[in-house]
Parts: C-alpha cells; structure tokens; sequence
C-alpha cells in the first residue's frame, strides 16, 4: 500500500471519528436528554447523575471517559488506550458545544420520534467510530478489563454493567421511557450493524453443474469475476463433482443467474450474502481488520 493511501485512509477515518462524535453528542442533544430516555453505557451513566444530581451531562462524561481511559492504560495497555483517546474526549467536547449553542432549544416533543431518532442517530454515529478501527471506550473498558483479571467473558460483563445501569435509570424514570428506551437500543444496535457492514457485502455463490468447464469460462468472461473450483461427491451418486465458488457485486446476479441457467438449466445453486470479501477485485484489507 503507497504512503499516499496510507495518509488518504488515515484522514478518512479520522474524518469518520471526528463525525462520529459530533453526531453522537448532537442526537443526545436533540433527542435522548429532552425527553428523558434511558440508555446503556458511559452516557447511561452520565444521564442517570445528571438526573439525580443535576451535574452536566457533558462533564461527568468527560471524567467518566478518562476515568476509564486511564483503567484501561494501566490494565490493557497503551495501545488500547490510544484507540479510545478520540472518543474519550471529542463526545464529552461535542456535547458541551451543542449544550452552548443550542440552549434550552426543543426539537420535538413527541417521544416516538426521539425514540426513532434517537436509535438511528446512535447507531449511525457508533457506526462510523467502529468502522474506522476506532473505540467508543467508557464502558467498554471494564468488562476488557474483568476479562483480562478475572476471565470473565466480556459478554457476560458487559450485559451486566449495562443492565445495572439501566435499572438505576428506570427507579426514577415513567415506565413508557423505559420501555422506548429499550426500543432506542434494539433501534440503534441494528442500524450499527448495518453502518459497520455497508458497502461490503457482496454475493457469493456456488454452483454444481454437469457443465461447469462452460460456466467457469463464461464467468471470467461475461461477469469478469475469479472462480474457485471445488472438489466434491455426491452423497447420493456416489460421483466425483466439481464445485465453483464465486464471490461478486450484488447487482451482478441476475446476470450470473441468467448466464447459468442458459449453460446448463439443471444446474445447481447456492446463493448467499457474504457479509465481507477482501483481496484483489474487493476491498482491500485496512488496519482494523488486523
């Protein structure tokens, strides 16, 4: 990869980080803090002591982050630490920034949509910060942390700290804010998984065929994609086959379908989404797939 690339990559998820951030806090602004919604994490945290003790939201998040930021150095070690040092100090920044410029400034009122908001934001802005390598920290540092001390497994930890967060939450909060807050969870963890995977997914096939020397050919002719030959037996025959695997762009496969069926239409497939495909032809392979 050129030194070029590398500068390019490196600003792009920069970019994404700084983004990631400033969208993070101006979602909590907007639509999480106005209408009292409960949420996991760092910010569940921050949320709950501003409640009950009307801190600022933005300033315990910053001694809440680098409480942690500084656990995590000292237990896991510098190079975790500096993965969370973006994220530790530019949400708690941002939010004060918005908490400045926007004031007492109410978008809505209307709870289901700071429900569906709220979601969407979260999870878009969490989104780009994973997908650029980076971690979001605070919370994530102690459930590591009891893993790499006490071999917890860090799912298990994590649903912990998270549920005990929001129980501490819902003691003082109307029962229709916890129950959308609950939604603003399963709202934003699958809208994070959809950011985390976009643009990478591709199509992968595979095909049993009498003919398959003919739609090897026609493959790396007309769909101008490498093939994978597989070696495989019929379960039933008895018969040696030869399997071909293909991976491509999802709007390639009416083609390849249509292409096959023509050759041969006995022609056995499988086809499948194949979450993410690196190498020559795809993406190529970036610092935090390593």
């Amino acid at each position: 990869m050129t030194q070029p690339h590398n500068r390019k990559a490196a600003l792009l998820s920069a970019s994404a980080i700084l983004l990631g951030n400033i969208l993070f806090a101006l979602t909590l602004k907007l639509f999480v803090m106005p209408s009292g919604l409960i949420m996991g994490g760092a910010t569940g945290v921050a949320l709950a002591v501003n409640r009950a003790f009307g801190l600022s939201v933005s300033g315990v998040l910053l001694v809440f982050n680098v409480s942690m930021l500084i656990l995590g150095w000292l237990v896991l070690g510098r190079t975790f630490a500096i993965s969370t040092l973006a994220s530790t100090f530019l949400s708690p920044v941002a939010l004060e920034f918005w908490e400045r410029l926007l004031g007492d400034y109410v978008l809505t009122d209307d709870l289901l949509l700071c429900t569906v908001f709220a979601g969407l934001g979260i999870g878009v802005s969490l989104g780009m910060v994973i997908r650029a390598g980076a971690s979001t920290g605070g919370m994530d540092i102690p459930p590591l942390v009891l893993n790499k001390l006490c071999r917890l497994p860090v799912s298990v930890s994590m649903f912990f700290f998270d549920l005990l967060i929001l129980l501490t939450q819902a003691m003082s909060t109307p029962a229709d804010q916890i129950l959308y807050g609950i939604l603003v969870v399963l709202i934003s963890t699958t809208v994070l998984d959809k950011v985390i995977m976009v643009g990478t997914t591709r199509t992968e096939v595979k095909i049993i065929s009498s003919k398959a020397d003919e739609i090897r050919a026609a493959i790396l002719s007309q769909i101008d994609r490498g093939v994978t030959i597989l070696q495989g037996r019929g379960a039933w025959s008895g018969q040696d086959k030869e399997v071909l695997m293909c991976a491509f762009k999802q709007r390639q496969i009416v083609a390849m379908k249509r292409m096959v069926k023509e050759i041969d239409p006995d022609a056995f497939l499988i086809v499948c989404d194949a979450h993410d495909v690196m190498g020559e032809g795809f993406r190529e392979y970036q610092q935090n797939d390593l």
